[in-house]
C-alpha cells in the first residue's frame, strides 16, 4: 500500500500538469485567433471603405463642392485660425500620453503585442513627421490658393 500511494500521486500530478498544458494551449490559440480576427476585420473594413468612395464619387464630388464654397466664403484669418487649431489638436506634441493611447489602441488592434520601446519610438516621432506632412500640405495648398493667409498663418504662428 505504501508502494502504490506515491505512483498514484505522481500519476495525479501528471493528469494536472497535463490538464494545465492543455489549457494553456487553448488560451494561446485564442489569442491567436483574436490576433487573426482583429486583423481581417481591418481587411474587411479598409476594402468595404475604399469600394465606397470608389463607387460613390459623385456623392463625394457634392461634398467637395459644398466644403470649398463654406471655406471659400470664410475671412482669411479665420482660415488661419482654423487651421492652427486643427493642427494643434490634432497633431499636439503637448500630450505624449494622449499619443501613447493612440498608437498602442492601433498597435494592439492589428493583433500585435504591447511593447513599450516600440511605442515610445513611434511617440516621439510619429507626430512630429505627421506634422511636417500636414504643414507642408497646407502651405502647397495655400500658396495656391490664397497668399494673403499664409503671411497670416505664419503671423499667428509665431
Amino acid at each position: 500500500m505504501i508502494k502504490e500511494y506515491p505512483e498514484t500521486h505522481l500519476q495525479k500530478l501528471r493528469i494536472g500538469i497535463h490538464k494545465e498544458t492543455i489549457q494553456l494551449v487553448k488560451i494561446h490559440n485564442e489569442y491567436n485567433l483574436h490576433s487573426i480576427l482583429h486583423f481581417s476585420t481591418n481587411i474587411i473594413c479598409f476594402a468595404i471603405l475604399s469600394s465606397y468612395f470608389i463607387l460613390s464619387n459623385e456623392k463625394l464630388v457634392i461634398l467637395n463642392s459644398w466644403v470649398q464654397e463654406f471655406l471659400y466664403n470664410l475671412s482669411d484669418t479665420i482660415k488661419a485660425f482654423s487651421i492652427l487649431l486643427v493642427t494643434d489638436l490634432w497633431i499636439g506634441f503637448h500630450s505624449p500620453h494622449g499619443w501613447e493611447l493612440m498608437i498602442g489602441s492601433v498597435y494592439n488592434d492589428f493583433g500585435l503585442t504591447h511593447n513599450d520601446q516600440i511605442i515610445s519610438g513611434l511617440v516621439s516621432t510619429f507626430p512630429v513627421i505627421l506634422d511636417t506632412i500636414v504643414k507642408y500640405w497646407i502651405f502647397h495648398y495655400l500658396n495656391r490658393v490664397s497668399p494673403s493667409l499664409v503671411v497670416i498663418y505664419h503671423s499667428m504662428n509665431e
